[in-house]
């Protein structure tokens, strides 16, 4: 069996589309790895990310976050603080099953996932609302009075 290099961008085989290609391939795997896999669908119109989007909104008094997170029962879903970070956990399961004369199927999927959120300071106890609505959680934290924004100036060279 001979070996056959792959070509390179030093090699004499010239430019080659094949290393380009495979790094955005690469790149576009990493990506998806970080914001989650599709869980498959069953049929039954159960098709969701493992990992919920998450959007953070700060305003003067407060951090504004919502997490997607379609058909996660409340009671399956977590929200804590820990210090200044906010961790948000879940789990998904669901059950698909057909049966007719000559077979059954049953599909099952799962997933959980979890979140941490860096928030900048530490809020107090009282200061934390959450709620899931319509199939996205939302965490509301007041910021507490003695977090104060500085600016910093940016010295142009």
């Amino acid at each position: 069996m001979s070996r056959h290099p792959l070509p390179d961008q030093r090699s004499e085989l010239g430019d080659s589309p094949f290393f380009p290609s495979f790094q955005k391939e690469m790149n576009r795997l990493i990506d998806q790895f970080r914001t989650g896999f599709p869980m498959p669908d069953l049929g039954g119109g159960f098709q969701a990310a493992v990992m919920p989007a998450i959007d953070v909104v700060q305003t003067d008094g407060a951090v504004e976050i919502s997490a997607e997170v379609p058909g996660v029962k409340e009671d399956d879903i977590e929200a804590a603080i820990k210090g200044d970070v906010l961790i948000l956990k879940g789990e998904k399961s669901s059950e698909h099953e057909e049966s007719e004369n000559d077979y059954r199927l049953i599909e099952r999927s799962y997933g959980s996932f979890r979140r941490q959120i860096a928030l900048g300071f530490t809020p107090d106890d009282d200061a934390v609302e959450a709620h899931v609505e319509n199939g996205i959680l939302k965490v509301r934290i007041q910021k507490p009075a003695t977090v104060d924004m500085r600016k910093i100036d940016i010295k142009k060279s």
